[in-house]
């Protein structure tokens, strides 16, 4: 049995567009919430930094938790690869410590990573975003729990 793995990840938003990294896979782009995996012994905030440095190449400020949200792969539409995954995601209210700065890929981009981009809060729904469910809580400043659950 596989262990449950916690992910810090950054919501950045500046002058109503959020920045996401830009992602390629067989099917097309796909955008992801910058940040990734908790390390032993490391801080969600801390992670949540260094996932940014890593993706993102700049450094943050992280301010508020502002959802939890759980992914059971099985109950996915990528069961087929992802059926042992259970991952915990804490996203983080951030911003740029230099809201200047030149955004591209970090020092260790993710794999499928291609890019980063700000993407207008208006045209979420337009593009393949994970989890979408949280493009629309952000698109449309909707109230929600913090326990957002296993959506996608």
């Amino acid at each position: 049995m596989k262990p449950i793995r916690n992910s810090a990840k950054a919501v950045i938003i500046q002058e109503g567009k959020l920045l996401l990294t830009k992602n390629q896979d067989e099917q097309g782009f796909f955008y992801l919430f910058p940040g990734g995996g908790q390390e032993f012994g490391e801080e969600l905030i801390h992670a949540v930094i260094r996932e940014c440095m890593e993706e993102i190449g700049a450094e943050i400020v992280v301010n508020d938790l502002i959802h939890v949200r759980e992914y059971i792969g099985k109950n996915h539409q990528f069961a087929d690869w992802d059926s042992n995954v259970h991952q915990v995601e804490f996203y983080f209210i951030c911003q740029l410590k230099d809201a200047h700065a030149n955004i591209s890929n970090g020092i260790n981009p993710d794999s499928y990573q291609v890019g980063v981009e700000w993407v207008d809060l208006g045209t979420l729904e337009e593009i393949r975003l994970y989890p979408k469910t949280l493009g629309t809580i952000l698109k449309n400043k909707m109230e929600s729990r913090i326990y957002i659950g296993d959506v996608n």
